[in-house]
């Protein structure tokens, strides 16, 4: 029987604290929703990622060689979940483990697509991030307009979730490996006419942040034309049993 809830963990260079990640995942989710699926996703780390995941109990461990981005690491775990939910979260646990269940309600509610975001009306900061992080946030969501339908608070928090069905469509079709990867899912959740909702989440500050705001925004910018000249080729048109297949799916609550 599959499991309610998968969790994929990105890791780049995360040796010294995916394992703690691992763990603290099971005894806080498992405890309320029974066995969970962590699916750890080493993104061609030169330490021992992938060994710590597996010694912390990881049920599995992908090894993507070289590294390809964040976008490519989520999208390899999601495609090999087998939860009937599907989240990730990255391994600092800046959302602590209890965020994955809001998530999982979402979910198991009727949303196909569930969003955390740090400007939620009921978000909580319990670190303040500094000037130049907020900056980098605000840059990073702004261009995000340019190919999303809706106004969403924050295209960049690094927790969503989806259900199976709408996860298989959504990463089967999702090609960008960098931060963009996440406006570019919700761009194919809007062009695919997915349920989406947004959840709040309570930041904590953790360190070792691998964000660049210089050369990531440069990239996002890139990755954003990208994504158009991606949909104006076709290259995110569903296949007939796509289509059929989210037709079928039960509605959601707003329905």
């Amino acid at each position: 029987m599959a499991p309610r809830l998968t969790v994929v963990l990105p890791a780049y260079r995360e040796g010294g604290r995916v394992a703690a990640a691992v763990r603290g995942v099971r005894a806080v989710v498992e405890g309320e929703v029974g066995p969970v699926e962590i699916v750890v996703v080493d993104d061609g780390s030169l330490d021992d990622t992938a060994e710590q995941a597996r010694g912390a109990g990881a049920d599995r461990v992908l090894v993507l060689a070289p590294n390809r981005g964040k976008g490519a690491a989520v999208r390899a775990g999601v495609l090999a979940a087998g939860g009937a939910t599907v989240a990730f979260t990255d391994p600092d646990l800046s959302y602590e483990p209890h965020h994955l269940l809001r998530v999982l309600e979402a979910t198991e509610a009727g949303w196909d697509v569930v969003v955390g975001s740090r400007s939620h009306p009921a978000s909580e900061t319990l670190a303040r991030p500094s000037p130049l992080r907020q900056l980098g946030s605000r840059l990073f969501n702004l261009p995000a307009r340019v190919v999303l339908a809706g106004r969403f608070r924050d295209t960049q928090c690094g927790l969503k979730g989806f259900r199976a069905d709408a996860a298989r469509v959504l990463f089967s079709h999702a090609r960008i490996d960098g931060f963009a990867f996440d406006v570019e899912l919700l761009h194919l959740a809007e062009r695919y006419g997915l349920s989406i909702t947004e959840v709040p989440v309570a930041l904590r500050s953790s360190p070792g942040s691998s964000v660049r705001f210089g050369p990531d925004a440069l990239r996002m910018l890139r990755d954003l034309a990208r994504i158009h000249r991606l949909g104006r080729r076709g290259a995110y048109d569903l296949t007939s049993d796509e289509r059929a297949a989210l037709a079928r799916r039960p509605s959601h609550p707003a329905r």
